[in-house]
């Protein structure tokens, strides 16, 4: 019998901090120490990749690398890499309600090259050279992220033919060239993976378990792409003819055109998963649980020709399907996985999700919108699920229950026998439904616990810029309802070492 469990889902950028974006610092420790006390067995947060376009995490130039934004600049302060000092003159838009990634960006990285050069002349290089043997991933990583400085962050495909090529007397002589900027960023890099794994050691101790998030594609401009363009559907100049997207639906009544490449998935079959095994192997030794997305891709992917201008003219394209999870699970062993299964699905969709045992995601959303044309009842939510009063692609429950035509609200109101209840109270109405299903696991959006409108929302899908933003601000910080979460925890059954027997 599976445990019933609750967490909380909050971005780490969404923490509160002095540097303008959450980090792994003394308010991410803080709220583990939070969820402990309230009851909670889960913090779940979105991929741990460097952002793409917009702070996107779902399209990264890497599929290993950590975020160098997430770096605790004050525990680079407590061992003297970083002066006080040398932080003040920085911009840091700290007072903003929402992140500016790139006024972040650039600061964080001036105040991480100050702790490389504190680095390179006082600090033991023993940590260091051991996490650059065991990563190998690391150095194409590094050399990527250095030559595309030095190309004034053209894409790859368009560096000189020796390089794009990655000829190997070519690689030899830049790697010597830009020595010093490679080692930067393999020590970003150290430096993230040495705060991240305190920071989930201290987790562990505190009965938490992290729930990450593996994104299904990476950016076509990526160190994967270029180190690993066979594993992809590019062409001789390699520039993909089709990309990725979903088909209309109810975020889009175009659909959505992700411009991620394609995975060649012949070629992933031909060597085993091995890339996918590396990958995913990695990220099971940053996170506990591991949430795949978009799973329905890995039955059937939608192609969209590169040069269309709308998801319109995409088609369906079989992926890999059972034969992926039994590779995995090979070498692996068997999988704590969450398998994003929202969207277009179809029988064989489900099928899969079946076959592999793994749960799906349940949103309490979808039952009372007939935007959606999907059957989410509380009341028929599987056991083996994950529920969710909506997800990070949602709008807050409060945004959202404001945005429903007058008939849907009546019709939740009925349901959740709240037809006195006033518009602002309905999210308690709507957590306390997933809470006590039946489910085996329920995840929170952070903003839901507060009842914040939309300007709490996190992504908007389709849309390109205004997203990745919302941070929780000091004084919803403060106020946030710790006392009420652990009596619903408790009362619903999901509280650590409760077990109450399904009939």
């Amino acid at each position: 019998m599976r445990k019933r469990q609750a967490g909380i889902l909050l971005p780490v950028f969404s923490l509160p901090g002095p540097y303008g974006m959450g980090s792994l610092g003394s308010f991410a420790y803080q709220f583990i120490d939070a969820l402990a006390q309230a009851n909670q067995s889960i913090w779940q947060i979105l991929p741990l990749c460097p952002p793409g376009y917009g702070g996107s995490p779902y399209s990264s130039q890497s599929a290993q690398a950590g975020n160098p934004l997430f770096i605790d600049l004050d525990n680079l302060m407590k061992r003297g890499w970083i002066e006080a000092s040398q932080l003040q003159g920085l911009d840091w838009e700290a007072q903003s309600p929402y992140i500016d990634y790139e006024a972040v960006s650039q600061s964080k990285h001036q105040a991480l090259r100050y702790a490389y050069a504190t680095f390179c002349t006082h600090v033991s290089r023993d940590s260091f050279e051991q996490f650059r043997a065991s990563n190998p991933w690391v150095r194409d990583y590094a050399l990527f992220l250095a030559l595309s400085h030095e190309f004034k962050h053209k894409p790859w495909q368009e560096w000189p033919k020796e390089l794009s090529h990655r000829e190997p007397q070519a690689l030899a002589r830049v790697t010597a060239d830009l020595r010093e900027e490679i080692e930067f960023h393999e020590f970003c890099q150290w430096v993230f993976e040495t705060q991240w794994n305190e920071l989930h050691d201290y987790a562990t101790g505190k009965g938490i378990k992290i729930l990450g998030d593996i994104p299904i594609y990476v950016s076509l401009d990526s160190a994967d792409t270029w180190a690993n363009p066979q594993l992809f559907q590019l062409g001789s100049d390699f520039y993909p003819e089709k990309v990725a997207g979903v088909p209309p639906d109810g975020f889009s009544a175009t659909g959505q055109i992700w411009g991620n490449p394609l995975y060649d998935w012949p070629a992933h079959q031909r060597s085993d998963f091995s890339w996918w095994k590396e990958r995913i192997g990695r990220q099971l030794q940053r996170v506990d649980i591991l949430r795949i997305d978009h799973f329905r891709g890995l039955e059937s992917y939608f192609a969209i020709p590169a040069d269309a201008t709308s998801a319109v003219a995409g088609t369906w394209e079989p992926g890999p399907g059972i034969d992926f999870f039994t590779a995995l699970e090979k070498q692996l062993g068997t999988l704590p996985l969450v398998l994003e299964d929202l969207g277009y699905l179809t029988p064989a969709v489900e099928d899969l999700r079946n076959a592999t045992g793994q749960p799906g995601i349940q949103l309490i959303q979808f039952a009372f919108d007939s935007r959606e044309p999907a059957d989410y009842w509380p009341h028929e939510i599987p056991k083996n699920s994950v529920v969710y009063t909506g997800t990070h692609d949602n709008d807050t429950l409060q945004g959202w229950f404001a945005s429903l035509a007058p008939e849907d609200q009546e019709l939740a109101r009925i349901y959740c026998g709240a037809s006195h209840t006033a518009i602002e109270d309905m999210p308690q109405c709507f957590i306390a439904r997933a809470m006590t299903s039946v489910a085996d696991t329920c995840i929170i959006p952070a903003a839901d616990y507060l009842g914040l409108d939309s300007s709490a929302r996190i992504n908007t899908p389709g849309q390109m810029q205004g997203n990745w933003g919302w941070r929780l601000s000091q004084s919803d910080w403060n106020a946030y309802p710790w006392d009420e979460i652990a009596q619903l925890t408790a009362i619903s059954g999901r509280a650590p070492g409760t077990h109450h027997t399904q009939h």
